[in-house]
This record gives C-alpha cells, structure tokens and sequence, in this order.
C-alpha cells in the first residue's frame, strides 16, 4: 500500500473537485495550487499508483494523452467539447446497444463519446 503523501493528498482532492476527467497537466495545475513545487513526473507517478491500486482509471479517447477520473464511478460515457477539448461524464446511458452487433455476435462491453461544444463556449 503506498504511504499517503502531501502530494497524492494534493491529487486526489483535485480529481475529487474537478467533477471531470482531467488531463496530468491539469492535475498538476490544480493539485500544484496547493503543493508549490509540484513536478509533472511527480503527478504521473502518483497518477500511475493511484490507477493500479483502483482509486482512479484512465479515461481514453482516439488520438488524446489519457485523462484520469474517480475510480468510484458507475457505467458512464463521456462528452468532449470540439472547442476547449475539455471532457466531461455523462451518466447516463442509451438503451440496448447489443442489438447495433452483427446476428450472432455477442457485446461484452462498449463505450460512447459524444462530440460537441460545452456550455461555456
């Protein structure tokens, strides 16, 4: 069990205001607010170990670095603004989407990003 640090104290109250999937560098902006001196390695280290012990998972998207968001999160899809690339969860989740397989395949599991502009921009 990893010993708990300034630092991954610093990261996870971030991931836990951020209310989204985050980016290392903006972990780093957020959780550096709090822990000046705070280094990008320091941040994917402690991003690293908290994706292993289950505290957080990796969100990825086609052709994105990986954001990172709360572990603890049921099924849930993403949305991402075309304009500030920001990413956000959706908690929801469209009906039977077994039946878009090929007869006879069988779905184990899927994932959904929707594409779009927040409400900020």
């Amino acid at each position: 069990m990893e010993r708990s640090t300034r630092q991954r104290l610093a990261i996870k109250e971030a991931m836990q205001n951020a209310g989204r999937p985050l980016l290392a560098q903006e972990v780093l902006d957020v959780a550096g607010q709090t822990v000046p001196g705070l280094g990008i390695a320091t941040v994917y280290r402690n991003l690293k170990a908290m994706v292993e012990d289950g505290t957080l998972r990796q969100v990825v998207l086609p052709g994105e670095n990986p954001r990172f968001e709360l572990g603890n999160h049921g099924h849930h899809h993403h949305f991402q603004c075309n304009q500030c690339q920001k990413v956000f969860d959706i908690h929801s989740c469209p009906s039977d989407l077994a039946m878009l397989a090929p007869k006879g395949f069988r779905v184990e599991d899927h994932d959904l990003t929707l594409y779009g502009r927040c409400k900020d921009c």
